[in-house]
């Protein structure tokens, strides 16, 4: 029978600061690396810097945490960013040229092999997945 891989995930929370962003940004690529994936820690690193600052704009409440997690799968990685606003999902739109909001899902349908929503008791997820070898 063989012996399943060991799950490789790194989580931290986070509050609804600005400053929060680059510190979750920094962390997804330094594990991604540590995982031994340094071709997907750029990548893995901005799509978790587009969803921590789409949390921010919009799923993040007055004094409430959210949650960045990156876990090594079967395939490559998964960028998860969780926060409590449940109500409130992400949906993509383009954006005007004199807009400075707008395009961080499209960064993310572009970046991504795959992203979807998941809803929480409290709550939504959001994420994003690589795959190694992906273009």
């Amino acid at each position: 029978m063989p012996v399943p891989a060991p799950v490789l995930r790194d989580s931290a929370t986070y509050p609804p600061h600005l400053a929060s962003v680059p510190l979750a940004r920094r962390r997804i690529d330094r594990a991604v690396r540590g995982w031994g994936l340094p071709e997907l820690a750029y990548d893995a690193a901005l799509l978790g810097s587009e969803l921590a600052s789409n949390a921010l704009l919009h799923g993040c409440l007055r004094d409430r945490l959210f949650r960045v997690e990156v876990e090594r799968t079967a395939d490559g990685v998964r960028v998860s960013v969780t926060d409590p606003k449940g109500e409130r999902w992400p949906q993509p739109r383009t954006a005007e040229a004199s807009e400075q909001f707008g395009r961080g899902l499209a960064i993310v349908q572009a970046v991504a092999t795959r992203w979807g929503v998941l809803a929480r008791a409290v709550g939504k997820t959001v994420w994003a997945e690589l795959d190694a070898g992906a273009p």
